[in-house]
């Protein structure tokens, strides 16, 4: 399984069907082959992740409270435009999702404990 991040960002109102659509159109990736694939949304604190189990699509949502989740920026205005992707690994998706750089594991905020 492959984790995928779609370059730049997405329109965070797309359901299951359209990101699906999305993958299939502009990323030219088959969305039932059981990869993993990342949207950001423009401010940067929503992600949502689809990915299709061979049963069915599951639609996954995390919002940071604080903080943004780090994303690549294209290395051309052109190619977010285009839909580029970029791999990563589980464990720097891991990362990512705990609001952590993946980049460069250091939490970019954490709460603060009751004491």
């Amino acid at each position: 399984m492959q984790v995928w991040l779609a370059v730049g960002h997405t329109d965070m109102r797309r359901g299951m069907n359209s990101l699906a659509l999305q993958v299939q159109e502009r990323l030219k990736r088959d969305p039932h082959a059981g990869d993993l694939y990342v949207f950001r949304g423009k401010r940067g604190h929503l992600v949502k992740i689809l990915w299709h189990d061979g049963i069915g699509m599951s639609l996954y949502a995390k919002r940071l409270e604080r903080g943004r989740f780090v994303w690549p920026a294209p290395a051309k205005p052109a190619l977010a435009q285009a839909g580029g992707i970029v791999a990563i690994s589980a464990a720097q998706l891991a990362y990512m999702l705990d609001g952590i750089d993946w980049r460069n594991p250091v939490r970019t905020w954490r709460p603060e404990v009751a004491g």
